[in-house]
């Protein structure tokens, strides 16, 4: 270690963020490697990650909790498709219970990472600096400075209320309202029934559609199953019905998406009554899963547009106006609130800067291995969560990974593991076309076309094969001897 890197407090791992992984990866590191010496580097001031950050009406899951909880650590809430306040408390009380919260260090922002020779030296944004052995990068993938925002023409113009649901302001009453709301993800079908209950109208202004899924806020099985059996069992049996219903549908709509499609607008249809409404506003041109399925718990956007409360325009904004939007058609859509839910940006890393030996690592020319690691870095890991699935099922697995690996390296006297990238073909590490994923593709890794290079979209397959993954193959680690790095292959 240089003089500097001496002088700074040593971890054996440090993890990047307090969010749901980055509790998650502390919890499989107490549990599986007792005695390691670790710390959490949270850039924000409060535990939640994403769930810390998205504060506007109605935030909640779209997967459901018994997937999305830990393992580890039964879901007890009584909603399924849970509230952003709820899955909060729930991260805030596994990191209370196991222990974790002292660990954290919050308003911790990573700015960069430098390996040299034998361990990282990670620099913060207050001047200081930590070194660790193995880094561990739990921070998602969203950019939490800023959302996707187009250019909207005449936007100084209009005289209303413009947000952000990112950059949700606290004082924002929009009782007796006329909002607006643009998009037509997640976040929009959240927003729009949730401002409806006490806005005087609501339009959700798309320039296509979305597939949206109806599912029960509630799951009645797994409230029987937890009214007759022990917590942990009943978890377990829900968890598994959920995985086994989810991956089932995924694969039906890859393979059937006409079915699919018809099994979707019928929902639609079943709900509002008006065949040509469905047609016209919730007909996208794109095929199933090509993007992520919208849910709506129990309907409620259904039931707002069937109430008088919410509508829908299919059109594409011509500029702002001072009562509202213009709309390439012609009309006027009045508003004295717009918000613009036009997506999310996407940041590999938490927008960590990293070098080894001194050489800038570009993360958008490696190529993920096993969905966990990077080629060419070594002793450092990223975790990703599934794009048709739950996040945590995925992080949860490249926690176990991690853990394993480590206790490999001990075990054999090593002192870093490398990824070692096999010729062929890569490809893009994110397999969706919506469009925040688009925008940032060249910013993320690749991945490859063979084993151990592919990140599959696929947790039956995944929680089978990565228990048992070899942590040799197409590796390269390297052993002190007498103070000099020998490598091995």
């Amino acid at each position: 270690m240089t003089k500097t890197d001496a002088m700074a407090e040593h971890f054996d791992v440090l993890i990047i963020g307090a969010g749901l992984s980055g509790i998650g990866a502390a919890w499989r590191l107490q549990q599986e490697r007792p005695g390691t010496s670790y710390a959490i580097l949270e850039a924000r001031a409060a535990i939640g990650g994403t769930w810390d950050l998205f504060r506007y009406p109605g935030v909640r899951s779209d997967s459901d909790m018994f997937t999305l909880s830990y393992p580890f650590r039964p879901w007890q809430g009584d909603r399924s498709l849970a509230s952003g306040d709820s899955i909060r408390q729930y991260i805030r009380d596994t990191a209370d219970e196991g222990g974790i919260t002292p660990h954290i260090r919050f308003s911790a922002k990573v700015l960069a990472a430098d390996w040299t020779a034998d361990h990282w030296t990670v620099r913060l944004a207050d001047g200081g600096a930590l070194t660790c052995n193995f880094l561990y990068a739990c921070a998602g993938y969203y950019d939490y400075a800023r959302g996707h925002q187009p250019e909207f023409a005449g936007l100084g113009d209009f005289a209303g209320r413009f947000v952000h649901p990112q950059s949700w302001p606290a004082d924002l009453d929009h009782a007796g309202t006329r909002v607006v709301v643009i998009g037509s993800g997640a976040t929009a079908v959240t927003l729009v029934p949730a401002m409806a209950e006490t806005a005087a109208h609501v339009t959700m202004l798309q320039r296509s559609p979305s597939y949206l899924t109806v599912l029960p806020g509630r799951d009645v099985v797994a409230d029987l199953l937890r009214r007759r059996l022990p917590a942990p069992v009943a978890h377990k049996m829900a968890r598994a019905k959920n995985i086994l219903l989810s991956q089932g549908f995924y694969q039906l709509a890859r393979r059937r998406p006409e079915r699919v499609k018809a099994i979707l607008r019928r929902f639609a249809v079943r709900h509002l009554a008006d065949p040509a409404y469905v047609d016209e506003h919730f007909s996208p041109a794109y095929q199933p899963w090509d993007q992520r399925l919208c849910v709506i718990p129990d309907g409620d956007l259904f039931e707002a547009i069937k109430a008088g409360r919410a509508s829908m325009v299919t059109d594409h904004i011509d500029r702002f106006v001072p009562e509202g939007i213009r709309l390439r058609s012609g009309r006027v859509l009045s508003a004295d609130v717009v918000v613009s839910a036009t997506g999310l940006s996407l940041l590999p890393i938490g927008g960590v800067t990293l070098t080894v030996d001194g050489r800038p690592v570009d993360p958008g020319q490696c190529v993920a291995y096993r969905g966990v690691m990077l080629s060419g870095v070594p002793n450092f890991a990223y975790c990703i969560g599934y794009t048709n699935a739950s996040w945590t099922l995925r992080a949860d697995l490249s926690h176990r990974y991690v853990c394993r690996l480590l206790t490999f390296l001990d075990r054999n006297g090593y002192v870093s593991a490398t990824p070692r990238e096999t010729p062929g073909i890569r490809r893009p590490l994110l397999d969706l076309t919506s469009g925040y994923v688009q925008r940032a593709l060249d910013r993320f890794p690749r991945q490859g076309d063979r084993d151990p290079w592919t990140v599959r979209q696929n947790y039956l397959l995944d929680v089978l094969t990565t228990p048992r993954a070899d942590v040799r193959r197409d590796m390269t680690f390297t052993r002190s001897t007498a103070g000099v790095l020998e490598e091995i292959r």
